[in-house]
């Protein structure tokens, strides 16, 4: 994993300020007369910008978006329900404000350039970052401004079209396609941005790597409308020799020690484990268990001392369990009060009192959290990694999308080696911010047996399962993934045997929403919201569950997986 410079991050006003001073201004040329503007930026800044923003915009999205509602309608976590409110979907304005402006700008200044030609794999990888946050927002969107969204600082174009999901999908695969034919080129006249590219300072082929994966992200939420575009990108990715991401050294990572993660990570309501990611960890010996959640305060003690007092703990609380210090609460409070009472509650035993269910580790999430500045700890973001890669090659080898292209390795070989770059990359972050950690050595004996519990092996029964399971538990930290992944096969399942989905009474909004943007592009969004079947401006959950965007029409219900 990659830290990003502090020097660059310390030029980013610079960077960012060719842009976001005229963000608001309407008459774009002002830019040539205002002499605040910059108009002849150093195009490595303005991308420096763009790869930060990439994260540190969304500390919002973390409190409003992930821990207090997607987060629980995955059944990741338990937590108080809060009702939804309009600080979500900043991933929508990010994008046009902080993202995306400045890779147009960039490119613009490379084709005014006499050696342009030159700059080519620099114009390319422009590209593969605006994708990555545009899946991003049409996830919970659906149709948005994409072919025109740029043509206002420009062309003096106020009212872009909101191109639909099956429009955006073919685009991106197109622009995805030409920037890997772009950066497969001869490399020996290119400039670079060198270090300025935090990510991975220019090394091509990792770009490349990433563009191929994204294509995957957009294969697989394709499928349900189109399984033959599915194939097609699946069988490219696998064809091109130098693949999706397939190492950790190729992850897409922010580490960042001067950025103070989600201090707000308790903000209105502590986060717990479930029941189910509990029963699961446990039965499968998950070395994650304790770099997920911290352990309650039971202890070898806590069996002798209901015995002196001559209490009897609650009865999910089995006092033999070698793992008793993990314990989940219910996903859907309703379904189990007496149980979700000990969220808040502790349980007394003679003078001393324990809470019984365990939190998430917060300190995964923010290093810093309620402790020294001077610690050495460093907050990681993963944006796109190695175990996400692997897990959607081994699903669609599975689900018999590869057709006579050579996959190099089985589902199974692919499904392991997802699960293992799992396991490191979460032990490798918990390090980082200075938290548990699974093991202190290189993990091998840890991860073999892991692999080899009766739990994860392929059984030739639910291989299909084990794949959604296993992405399922690596998107503990990537919140956004794991929804879509629910909301697109319908795992965890109602009634599984393998992992169930714990019974949810509450309605799950499948999508935000976009408000009326005013007289100058009402018609636009009118028609984008009459194309897709949206009540205008709704924002109530009986709305939002309802009306789905166009990738998840055809999807199962949560928990109705097949």
């Amino acid at each position: 994993m990659k830290k990003a410079p502090l020097t660059y991050l310390l030029l980013l006003i610079f960077a960012g300020s060719m842009v976001l001073i005229t963000s608001c201004k309407k008459n774009f040329g002002e830019t040539n007369t205002d002499p605040s503007v910059v108009v002849n930026p150093d195009i490595k800044f303005l991308l420096t910008f763009s790869e930060d923003k990439l994260v540190t915009y969304a500390y919002g999205e973390y409190v409003w978006e992930y821990m207090e509602q997607l987060w629980r309608f995955t059944q990741h976590i338990t937590s108080d329900p809060y009702e939804i409110t309009s600080n979500v979907n900043s991933r929508y304005s990010a994008f046009y404000t902080s993202i995306l402006p400045n890779l147009v700008e960039i490119r613009r200044q490379i084709g005014m350039k006499p050696d342009k030609d030159a700059y080519r794999n620099m114009a390319a990888i422009t590209y593969i970052l605006q994708i990555l946050q545009g899946i991003k927002v049409t996830d919970m969107n659906g149709s948005i401004p994409y072919s025109e969204a740029e043509e206002g600082r420009y062309d003096s174009k106020y009212n872009p079209v909101y191109d639909s999901q099956d429009t955006l999908f073919t685009t991106w695969i197109s622009e995805l396609n030409s920037a890997i034919s772009d950066l497969s080129g001869s490399t020996t006249d290119q400039q670079t941005y060198g270090t300025a590219d935090f990510y991975y300072r220019s090394d091509w082929v990792k770009w490349i790597q990433l563009a191929n994966t994204l294509k995957l992200r957009i294969a697989v939420r394709w499928e349900n409308q189109n399984a033959d575009k599915t194939r097609e990108i699946f069988q490219q990715v696998m064809s091109d020799p130098n693949g999706p991401i397939n190492t950790d050294d190729a992850q897409l990572s922010y580490v960042n020690k001067n950025y103070i993660g989600i201090s707000d990570i308790n903000y209105r309501s502590t986060r717990y484990a479930t029941e189910s990611i509990i029963k699961f960890m446990k039965a499968s010996n998950d070395p994650r268990i304790g770099i997920y959640f911290t352990p309650n305060d039971l202890t070898a003690s806590f069996k002798d001392s209901l015995a002196k007092y001559s209490v009897t703990a609650p009865s999910f609380i089995d006092v033999n369990d070698p793992l008793i210090q993990f314990q989940g609460g219910p996903a859907d409070w309703t379904t189990d009060p007496a149980r979700a009472a000990f969220l808040s509650n502790a349980f007394p035993v003679g003078p001393s009192k324990y809470f019984l269910i365990s939190p998430i580790n917060r300190y995964l999430f923010a290093p810093r959290w309620n402790r020294p500045t001077e610690l050495d700890a460093q907050y990681t973001e993963m944006l796109v990694s190695n175990a996400e890669s692997c897990l959607m090659v081994a699903e669609l080898i599975e689900k018999g999308y590869a057709g006579a292209v050579d996959t190099k390795g089985t589902a199974e070989d692919w499904y392991k080696k997802g699960i293992a770059s799992s396991i490191l990359t979460m032990n490798d972050i918990s390090k980082t911010a200075v938290s548990t950690t699974a093991f202190t050595d290189d993990g091998s004996s840890v991860i073999d047996a892991y692999l080899n519990n009766s739990e994860v092996k392929f059984n030739g029964t639910n291989d299909l399962e084990r794949i959604y399971i296993q992405e399922y538990m690596n998107f503990f930290r990537n919140m956004n993934e794991g929804f879509v992944l629910c909301r697109r096969t319908g795992y965890p399942k109602y009634g599984s045997a393998y992992y169930g989905r714990e019974t949810f009474n509450e309605a799950i909004p499948r999508r935000w929403w976009l408000t009326d943007p005013g007289e100058v592009n009402r018609a636009n969004w009118n028609a984008a919201m009459s194309d897709q079947g949206f009540t205008p401006n709704a924002q109530d959950v009986p709305t939002l569950s309802t009306q789905r965007i166009w990738y998840d029409k055809n999807a199962p219900d949560f928990g109705g997986g097949q």
